[in-house]
């Protein structure tokens, strides 16, 4: 059976990446076995407090930025915001985030597991955030969430000591910027030939998937 690899690139604090979150999981759902999902972290809300204050501040700062959310969250029935989200709770930097999701991804690679182990606890984080208002900065609710989601914590955090999380993150970003990631979410496929960046539509993702089903090979040049 053929099957179609798609790149994900995001960072867990973005809300757009929220909001799109239901169709990857319609895709995963409609084509079962036939849509591998490899999930990458790159830096938006590196510095929230920095890229509050630096692109906010004169519209408002923080709080027009927590407006901001809300308003994008209105227009979709399926997104939940909790009100203290962005608001009440805002976290000092995605990044301890993507460094638990890489320790999670090294973790299942060595046991040999499929992705959907990670796929489940990177949901539950943006979950954690978005709906219930948790501070996903923070790495204890981080680790007890990946607990929860079958990841033992010791092993966890002997990736995050040894510096094994901070390498597997760091070649995250380093993907990003070769394959000129700017936003997210961004998908890729095709090898990365086709690039999909922002609020796409789930019926654009679902024809580039089927087209990528329907003809696997001589995709790259009509040369």
């Amino acid at each position: 059976m053929n099957a179609v690899d798609i790149s994900h690139y995001s960072d867990v604090l973005c809300v757009w990446a929220w909001v799109a979150q239901i169709r990857v999981d319609e895709l995963r759902r409609h084509f079962d076995g036939a849509v591998h999902f490899d999930y990458r972290y790159f830096s938006v809300f590196g510095d929230v407090h920095g890229k509050l204050e630096q692109q906010w501040a004169s519209r408002g700062g923080a709080e027009a930025y927590a407006a901001h959310v809300r308003s994008v969250v209105s227009r979709f029935e399926h997104a939940e915001l909790h009100p203290d989200t962005w608001s009440r709770v805002v976290p000092r930097s995605s990044m301890p985030a993507h460094l638990v999701l890489c320790a999670a991804r090294l973790v299942a690679r060595a046991d040999g597991a499929a992705a959907a182990p990670v796929l489940a606890l990177d949901n539950a984080i943006r979950e954690a955030f978005f709906c219930h208002a948790a501070d996903i900065g923070d790495r204890e609710i981080l680790l007890a969430l990946a607990a929860r989601h079958g990841f033992e914590r010791p092993r966890l955090e002997a990736l995050l000591v040894c510096g094994s999380a901070h390498a597997e993150l760091t070649r995250d970003l380093q993907l990003a910027a070769e394959q000129h990631v700017r936003a997210s979410p961004t998908m890729l496929f095709n090898e990365g030939r086709q690039m999909l960046t922002g609020n796409v539509g789930y019926r654009v993702l679902e024809a580039n998937v089927r087209e990528l089903l329907r003809h696997p090979e001589g995709q790259q040049s009509w040369c």
